[in-house]
Formats: C-alpha cells, sequence, structure tokens
C-alpha cells in the first residue's frame, strides 16, 4: 500500500510506491538543524518514490553522500538522498511528518547515537549507530 506526502503549502507531492515498514532517527548535527530538531525519517529504496510539483523542489548536496530536497515555496525539509556509490545510492530517507498518515511506522533505530543531545530520549530500544559507524557505512570502498 503507497503512502503520500507533501511540504507545507502543497506545492510538492511525494507518494511511496513501496512498503514503508519503519522509521529511523538521526541525531548529527546537520539534520537537526535541517528538521529544527531530531530528524525521524522513512527509508525508501531507489526508485519508490514518485515526486508531483518538482518545479517547486530544490535540492541541496550537503555532503559528499548526501543531498536534501525541500520546497521553495514554503520551505518544508522533504527527504534526504543517498547519492554515493554502492548498494545505499538513490536511497531516499522522507521525514515522518511529510507523510498524510504515519500511523504503524514503528521506529527501529538511530544514527549518530552519540551525538544526542541529553535533552530528550525515546521510550523504546532502538538499533543504535555512532558518528564513526555511520561515517564508515559510506566511506569508499577499498582498491
Amino acid at each position: 500500500m503507497s503512502k503520500t506526502g507533501s511540504c507545507v503549502c502543497g506545492a510538492v507531492r511525494l507518494t511511496v510506491t513501496s512498503p514503508v515498514e519503519e522509521t529511523g532517527a538521526c541525531h548529527c548535527g546537520m539534520c537537526r538543524k535541517w528538521s529544527g530538531g531530531v530528524f525521524l525519517g522513512v527509508r525508501v529504496p531507489a526508485g519508490g518514490l514518485e515526486i508531483t510539483g518538482e518545479d517547486a523542489m530544490r535540492v541541496y548536496t550537503s555532503s559528499p553522500w548526501a543531498e536534501r530536497a525541500f520546497c521553495s515555496n514554503c520551505g518544508s525539509s522533504l527527504f534526504y538522498r543517498v547519492t554515493a556509490q554502492g548498494p545505499m545510492q538513490g536511497e531516499v530517507h522522507i521525514g515522518l511528518g511529510v507523510l498524510d498518515k504515519a500511523d504503524g511506522v514503528p521506529l527501529t533505530g538511530e544514527l549518530y547515537s552519540d551525538l544526542k543531545p541529553d535533552g530528550y530520549s525515546f521510550a523504546q530500544e532502538t538499533h543504535k549507530m555512532t558518528a564513526a559507524e555511520v561515517e564508515a557505512m559510506f566511506a569508499a570502498p577499498p582498491t
């Protein structure tokens, strides 16, 4: 079953055509600045997202391995896309709040867990990855 979502003004609409099974949290400084707090994102494999209103969407290259999309009309953060070569290339992480209905999507993991501010925590136990573990995941393969 597909899930839909949009920016605040509705100029950009997203349809997730692959199953949405889990939410991940990212505590890195960039995600916190981009989202205004912890970034909660749902993983969508490459090819599992349809976008309408792309003319209102802007993309910012935020790191050597990813880019972030937002609405140029209302400023809403939309998604984070992996651009690095490898098995995750093209994978998208849509902000949970972008979805029209986010029920039934459990929080299962946390990235940059060692950078999480101490002012909040999640009630359930999650799989946690440190900054070093996340960055090693995106490192260039050995030559």
